[in-house]
């Protein structure tokens, strides 16, 4: 059936590499535990797969006639443009189901790595997400132009305002001064010259005005000026000096509209990760039970290091007095610069690597870990690696491993960890994980089983995941893991013990430039999960606007009381050559900002080893007190805080004398929400863009918006360009809202 004779209710099928028709509920697919797998990179860009799960209820409904008494009613929102966000639930044997955004395929993204899908059909047509998102295609026009539009339209209004007067003229000479014109014959006039119908004259006169005054507009001006921009895309496409070598790629000018706009940029915004960084994550170390293990230096360190070192030469001072981030120091307060990885000094020979594990440290491979003195804390670590997470394992027969599909970088990293460490992941069902535990050098395996009860989902909001288990004893578990800061707030007085020299190996590792998260658990009560899932299901399948927050507040309800076992901290490598050409735009005038979700020390540490911050760099860093209480005095003296460092700051830069000086603006994402505010907005951003440098950190996906909205207002003059189709990609629906 072609795609527009598609009807709402129609169960459809889906085969391998195809795409969707219309947005689906997913019922089934070739997998026995109901998943599958889709690429959505129509619909957000994003190359990795996506992992689709059906309902436990459908999995049944694998063939062509099992559908044929197949009946339910799906009851859910109505048709928005919000991609990642599905609010319903799904009647269906006098049982009532929660639908979410992951039972949902959406149209324009295409099944991969399945043989074939049942869905049945949601939304059709222009009600589909993707056609709900759909925009007019943007007019791609350089500012010349735009120039040479407005230069016309001026002529073009002189021509007819020069017609006009002319024409005007005549006709009134012809009206009052004709007859006296006795040569013109007034007794039989003509039609041009009869006075008795000067309007005629006058229209006739403006028609041979605009023709003989037309060559005011200069229309072969926009064909010379186009025959110029195809040979400069000629020459741009011939350039030797913009060939890359290694890749084999010239310069390829795909249209010659914007010739004129190189050479124009004066700021690039960019975010960290994926752009500055390769977003492949290697797990490097890890705190567990007060104890730092991993012995690798990161490549933030190393190129940190190189850096500062080329920068001292170049003042002429000793490297050996500086110091490096997260390294340790001398009796002095300095060391010498390495600039060599780390490595695990018993090993003589060279470990294979592992994609996704870098670490190295002796003490917690091949079950030496059971000789440290906390390893019932680090049996809880491991376990809560490897089943805490929505990932899906493959079996690689050449190697005799699981892979992992995984939402995220970091997930996989975490997996493979786990893995190494000797829990491995290995099966995952509608109800069920299965974990592969070895305890010893000896390779004894024992396979455990998990239900999973509840998955508490990550969101940018959220900034944790929880996932509540069973285990084989019936205990039930409550596995979390989240941004420290999250954590900590949520620990229970008993679960504090590891807070201080965990809080200690979080700064380590950020200023390292590593990305860290805490892990914490808590047991719970039979009588208080009943309790709670019934409340939880209450909200799961309500349809409504207030879902989510009572969803939040459903979460909030369990998710605390935690006791804390440690944190990771995964490697995201810089992309080669990021330093050496941060360095080239920053010779050529042109200024960076860069929003990351990162701690402060961490951001700071990245910006000395990609060259965004350099030696004899003036840093101003923007903070925020904490407030005390939520009061609004309370607020309104962090307010004055902050408008005072603006102040202060802006003076700086203004009674600056030497015009070789460089400014750093360093901001985190609490100062950000009160500097972007109506009355400081304006100060902060003429801070921001008298700084060589900015970066934002700690800052929220709807904060990266604003921060790039107003920097593109102001560095465009007033004129916002939101017809260049720009997109954070955040997924937010509250970023998509404040872009509206």
């Amino acid at each position: 059936r072609k795609w527009k004779k598609v009807r709402v209710g129609d169960v459809v099928k889906v085969e391998k590499d195809e795409f969707f028709p219309a947005d689906l509920l997913l019922l089934s697919s070739s997998y026995e535990d109901g998943i599958c797998y889709v690429e959505t990179m129509n619909l957000d860009g994003e190359t990795n797969l996506k992992v689709k799960r059906s309902l436990e209820a459908s999995l049944a409904l694998d063939d062509d006639v099992s559908f044929r008494n197949f009946a339910a009613t799906i009851r859910c929102e109505d048709p928005n443009p919000n991609l990642y966000t599905f609010v319903g639930n799904l009647e269906y044997e006098r049982q009532t189901f929660p639908l979410s955004p992951n039972h949902i395929l959406l149209r324009d993204s295409k099944l991969r790595n399945t043989a074939y899908v049942y869905g049945v059909v949601v939304f059709t047509g222009h009600d589909t997400k993707v056609m709900q998102n759909s925009t007019k295609s943007p007019s791609k026009r350089s500012r010349i132009e735009r120039t040479m539009d407005y230069i016309i339209y001026t002529l073009l209004v002189l021509l007819i305002l020069i017609s006009c007067i002319s024409s005007s003229g005549f006709a009134w000479e012809t009206e009052f001064h004709m007859p006296k014109m006795w040569y013109l014959r007034p007794d039989a006039p003509e039609d041009l010259t009869n006075p008795s119908n000067p309007i005629y004259a006058g229209v006739v006169h403006l028609i041979t005005a605009l023709l003989l005054y037309g060559y005011l507009i200069p229309i072969s001006l926009y064909v010379s000026i186009e025959i110029v921009k195809v040979w400069q895309a000629s020459f741009i496409n011939q350039d030797l000096r913009m060939y890359d070598d290694e890749s084999g790629v010239p310069a390829q000018a795909r249209t010659s509209n914007l010739n004129e706009e190189l050479g124009q940029v004066h700021t690039i915004l960019s975010d960290k990760t994926g752009t500055l960084t390769c977003n492949q994550m290697d797990f490097l170390k890890c705190s567990i039970a007060g104890a730092s293990y991993g012995v690798r230096s990161s490549e933030v360190e190393v190129a940190a290091a190189k850096q500062m070192a080329v920068d001292l030469e170049e003042h002429g001072e000793m490297v050996t007095s500086t110091r490096v981030y997260g390294s340790t120091c001398d009796s002095s307060g300095t060391r010498e610069i390495e600039v060599e990885s780390g490595g695990d000094n018993n090993s003589n020979n060279p470990r294979v690597p592992i994609k996704g594990f870098g670490f190295e440290d002796n003490r917690l491979m091949n079950g030496n870990w059971l000789r440290e003195s906390q390893p019932s804390d680090i049996l809880l670590f491991f376990r809560i690696l490897a089943i805490c997470h929505t990932a899906i394992p493959e079996l690689d027969e050449e190697t005799g491993k699981y892979t992992y599909e995984a939402e995220s970088p970091d997930e996989a990293s975490f997996l493979a960890a786990a893995r190494e460490f000797g829990f491995e992941f290995c099966k995952r069902t509608q109800s069920s994980v299965f974990i592969r535990e070895r305890f010893s050098s000896s390779g004894q395996i024992i396979e455990r089983e998990y239900k999973v009860l509840n998955l508490l989902e990550f969101t940018s909001k959220r900034k944790r995941m929880s996932v509540i288990v069973r285990d084989e004893e019936g205990q039930i578990l409550l596995l979390c893991k989240g941004a420290d800061s999250i954590i900590f707030d949520r620990l229970a007085k008993n679960g504090r013990t590891y807070l201080g020299p965990t809080t200690r190996h979080l700064t380590e590792y950020g200023e390292a430039g590593l990305r860290t998260l805490a892990l914490a658990y808590r047991r719970l009560d039979e009588e208080e999960y009943t309790a709670w899932n019934t409340e939880f299901l209450k909200a799961k399948t309500s349809i409504g606007s207030d879902r989510d927050e009572l969803l939040e507040k459903g979460s909030d309800m369990i998710e605390k009381e935690l006791i804390l076992v440690g944190a990771t901290a995964v490697e995201d490598k810089l992309q080669k050559g990021v330093p050496q050409c941060i360095d080239k735009l920053a010779q050529a005038g042109i200024k960076l900002w860069v929003l990351t979700g990162d701690k402060m020390e961490t951001a700071i540490n990245i910006g000395f080893a990609c060259s965004l911050l350099r030696q004899g760099m003036r840093q101003i860093c923007i903070t925020s007190m904490n407030p005390d209480g939520g009061s609004q005095d309370s607020k309104r003296a962090v307010k004055e805080n902050i408008l005072n460092q603006l102040t202060k700051a802006v003076q700086m830069v203004k009674l600056e004398t030497d015009p070789h000086a460089a400014f750093a603006l360093i901001i985190d994402g609490k100062t950000l929400t009160y500097a972007l505010e109506d009355d400081m907005k304006y100060q902060f951003l003429a801070l921001a863009v008298d700084c060589a440098s900015v970066i934002c950190c700690r800052v929220s996906p709807k904060q990266k918006a604003l921060v790039t909205a107003w920097g593109e207002i102001r560095g465009c003059g007033g004129g916002s360009r939101w017809d260049s189709g720009w997109c954070c990609g955040c997924r937010e629906a509250s970023c998509e809202a404040s872009l509206k």
